[in-house]
């Protein structure tokens, strides 16, 4: 009599742990559901407000990229004086202002976008330092021109920098 009590006592109580269960199994798929769709509206609502944050970084480091670009920068900064050395220091103190004042907004491009970006300006720095070593290099005025014949033989270094950057904007949309 023992155990038919207790095999009644488990058909009785299956049903409800069978149900009790199933119901926990969904509540708990539900309750993920539901926190999934919050923390997407979250990161969609987050996106809309950082969007045009991000887009407008990439459009200050692209001006940031064409005012170091040398064409650029030698017909906008004038010699001071006739001497080479002064000239490569005005437009590396220059280069180097104008990389200070973007450098907020590598928080919002890539790390790779912003190494590149960094690379860009190294090398520009390099390719007036490197003319200002050349012997045929002897005035302010002289340096503007072998700086300037040297791009006719290869892009400048931001021009691949540029690419990049249009490269992963287009991939934003």
């Amino acid at each position: 009599m023992d155990i038919d009590n207790i095999i009644e006592l488990i058909f009785s109580i299956a049903p409800a742990l069978i149900v009790g269960a199933i119901a926990y199994y969904f509540f708990k798929q539900h309750i993920e559901n539901e926190n999934s769709r919050r923390r997407f509206l979250l990161q969609k609502d987050l996106q809309k407000e950082t969007f045009p944050l991000r887009l407008q970084a990439y459009e200050r480091l692209a001006l940031f990229l064409e005012r170091i670009s040398p064409s650029k920068l030698l017909t906008r900064v004038n010699p001071t004086s006739s001497l080479k050395e002064d000239y490569e220091s005005l437009l590396i103190a220059t280069i180097e202002q104008e990389f200070e004042h973007n450098l907020s907004q590598q928080i919002y491009v890539s790390d790779q976008c912003w190494s590149i970006a960094q690379a860009a300006k190294n090398a520009t720095i390099q390719l007036i330092r490197k003319s200002t070593m050349l012997e045929q290099t002897d005035t302010a005025n002289k340096l503007r021109e072998v700086v300037l014949t040297e791009l006719m033989n290869k892009p400048a270094p931001s021009k691949a920098a540029l690419a990049f950057i249009k490269q992963e904007v287009s991939e934003m949309w």
